[in-house]
């Protein structure tokens, strides 16, 4: 006689009719698709870099993995693919942004923008931190009076350095006569910072003080905000100066104003896929879709042949799966047609594509 009853292992079910099938999936996609979202927002994320205003550092067409919780990860901003905005929070910073760093943030607009036209993250190198004083001089950043070395992988298009005193039409903040290569010098905003305003410096300002959420205006000399008059301006927020490595095709805070904290994401670490963005994807997209097509019409051909069986469950099961195999490839097979006939020539695209991998910069860490 046993003191002790072993218990029988209980046999794993597996989801056999097409309800069971469709409420594991669910289920599956459920739990996959919360993590990524836990882990999308929160820890780290991928960003592809758009443009080239930080080469030789990041090049077009670079992956990246972006560290989100140094900086403190933040529950969604946006519903995904689309610009529409929702409530949201940061966790506690693990470190503050310093000077130097490479940062992914929210383009805050151009400058003369309240709110950007369309939302879409950057990629700039920190340079001023709030309460900094920056400028330019010949080329030559200096940050409190100190200068700043240039990032080791910085680049510069023309040896012609635009002279100081002469004003690009677009530079920031408007009407100061600065430009790119003499520049300066500016405060970055800090929270608590007064800005005198007067009828000379309003335009300056005018947009900075819209994007706090207040209402400026002036008539006849006067200023008012929210109206109320007023000679100075108290900021609200910490903001950053950002710049891009490759100067001179950099479209940054010389142009745009500062970066809000609160539009900063992460910081970027390393490289894990590159290739050359400027060549044509059509062709690669057809290619793959064709092989996913003939791997579905293969798993529908394998599911008929196999052996006879009489239990009902079983049989509704392979009649499911094959004809989801069914549809999946013909779908894919009519996405593989329509990116042939977008392409003047796929396979020649799909190897052009395929050979502009840049191995050489994958797993390149990001400084």
């Amino acid at each position: 006689m046993s003191f002790w009853k072993k218990d029988k292992p209980k046999k794993e079910t597996r989801p056999r009719t097409l309800k069971e099938k469709t409420i594991h999936n669910i289920r599956e996609f459920v739990i996959v698709f919360g993590g990524f979202l836990i882990l999308n927002n929160f820890v780290i994320a991928s960003f592809m870099v758009p443009t080239g205003s930080m080469e030789n550092e990041v090049m077009t067409g670079d992956f990246l993995m972006v560290n989100k919780f140094i900086y403190g990860g933040t529950s969604p901003r946006n519903i995904m693919f689309t610009d529409i905005r929702l409530p949201w929070f940061r966790l506690p910073a693990f470190k503050q942004v310093e000077r130097g760093d490479v940062i992914v943030f929210e383009f805050p607009g151009m400058r003369e923008e309240v709110h950007p036209e369309t939302f879409q993250f950057y990629l700039k190198r920190c340079w001023g931190t709030p309460g900094d004083t920056l400028q330019i001089i010949n080329r030559v950043v200096y940050v409190n009076g100190e200068r700043q070395p240039l990032p080791h992988n910085a680049v510069f298009d023309s040896p012609r350095i635009f002279p100081p005193g002469y004003a690009e039409p677009n530079i920031f903040p408007p009407t100061a006569p600065y430009n790119q290569d003499n520049y300066g010098p500016v405060v970055v905003p800090k929270k608590g910072m007064t800005i005198p305003l007067t009828p000379d410096t309003y335009s300056m300002w005018e947009t900075f003080i819209k994007r706090e959420n207040h209402s400026p205006d002036i008539r006849n000399g006067i200023i008012t905000i929210d109206g109320k008059e007023t000679t100075s301006y108290t900021v609200e927020h910490n903001y950053y100066f950002g710049m891009g490595d490759h100067r001179d095709n950099s479209l940054d805070s010389r142009y745009w104003g500062f970066i809000p904290a609160e539009n900063i994401v992460g910081s970027p670490i390393f490289v894990y896929w590159s290739w050359n963005s400027d060549l044509p994807i059509t062709g690669l997209f057809a290619v793959v879709a064709l092989l996913f097509s003939v791997n579905y019409f293969r798993k529908k051909y394998l599911l008929s042949k196999l052996p006879a069986t009489k239990d009902p469950l079983e049989l509704e099961a392979r009649k499911n799966e094959k004809s989801f195999a069914q549809t999946m490839a013909v779908a894919l097979l009519l996405v593989s047609l329509m990116f042939i006939f977008k392409s003047n020539n796929f396979l020649d695209e799909a190897s052009a594509k395929i050979s502009s991998v840049r191995l050489n910069r994958i797993g390149t860490l990001i400084r």
